[in-house]
């Protein structure tokens, strides 16, 4: 299973970005999804998840209430709208497949990996 993700980049302080990640096949289709982020020098850290229906969501706290994790099944991607951006948000975005139908924060229970995308936000 390969993903592929998409919608980073450069955006101000308060803005918006809508990133997007599509599984190469419908392997996900029963499968949880999960974004996690990367910023420098840090570790990898959970950022949204959700259930391979899409009924159950899970959100860092950091951005619960900012961004918003929904998906299309019928097309294979999952989505993070993202709003009221802050610096703190830059990192480079991963999304996941996971193991099972529910949401997660775990890494460890993701299988599959996109090859990320680099989100920054200036002040």
């Amino acid at each position: 299973v390969q993903l592929q993700a998409s919608g980073g980049g450069l955006v101000q302080t308060g803005g918006s970005l809508r990133l997007s990640c599509t599984a190469s096949r419908r392997t996900n289709s029963n499968n949880g999804m999960g974004w996690f982020r990367q910023a420098p020098g840090k570790e990898r850290e959970f950022v949204a998840a959700i259930s391979w229906n899409g009924d159950n969501t899970l959100y860092t706290a950091s951005v619960k209430g900012r961004f918003t994790i929904s998906r299309d099944r019928a097309k294979n991607t999952v989505y993070l709208q993202m709003d009221r951006l802050i610096p703190d948000d830059t990192a480079v975005y991963y999304c996941a497949v996971s193991r099972s139908s529910s949401s997660t924060s775990e890494a460890g229970r993701y299988a599959y990996w996109g090859q990320g995308t680099q989100v920054t936000v200036s002040s």
